[in-house]
């Protein structure tokens, strides 16, 4: 309550005219703002169109017919997705690993996967049931995938 008096007390003190100004310049230069994104992601999207059509051709063509009108908002999406992508990225400073990274890694992991003691320390502490378990649901997704594949459970069609 004592907040809503305080409120009130802060919009009496300033002119409405002071506050129409302050808040319609922000939100014309927000509008500018999002004019400006429109027109980029809009360029880029006529860009990715373009590329696209030159790399798959005629097949390409027939797939941006099936879309019909969905095809420009997909597009759009798309390359506003990437921006975002992009802005995050650069904001955040990523970078892929480096080359002595990786071979660091995976050095380690040869090394726990040679030392019988990494499996004797596994099978004492339950992971290695886990890591079991984890591996049967993976090859369980693979096996679905290869029956979605085939179109049957067993066996492939030959007719």
């Amino acid at each position: 309550m004592l907040h809503s008096f305080a409120r009130q007390a802060l919009r009496q003190r300033l002119p409405a005219q002071t506050l129409s100004k302050r808040f319609n310049s922000s939100t014309s230069e927000n509008a500018k703002k999002a004019q400006d994104a429109l027109a980029s992601a809009q360029a880029t999207a006529a860009r990715v169109l373009s590329g696209v059509q030159k790399a798959l051709g005629p097949v390409g063509e027939k797939a941006g017919n099936l879309l019909g009108s969905y095809k420009q908002p997909l597009l759009y999406n798309l390359a506003v997705g990437r921006e975002l992508v992009k802005l995050v990225y650069r904001r955040e400073g990523l970078a892929p690993p480096s080359l002595s990274t990786f071979r660091e890694v995976y050095s380690s992991l040869a090394q726990q996967l040679t030392s019988p003691a990494f499996f004797a320390s596994l099978g004492k502490s339950g992971e290695l049931g886990r890591i079991g378990v984890y591996g049967l649901q993976a090859y369980g997704v693979f096996k679905i995938g290869e029956i979605v594949g085939r179109r049957s459970v067993v066996g492939y069609k030959l007719e």
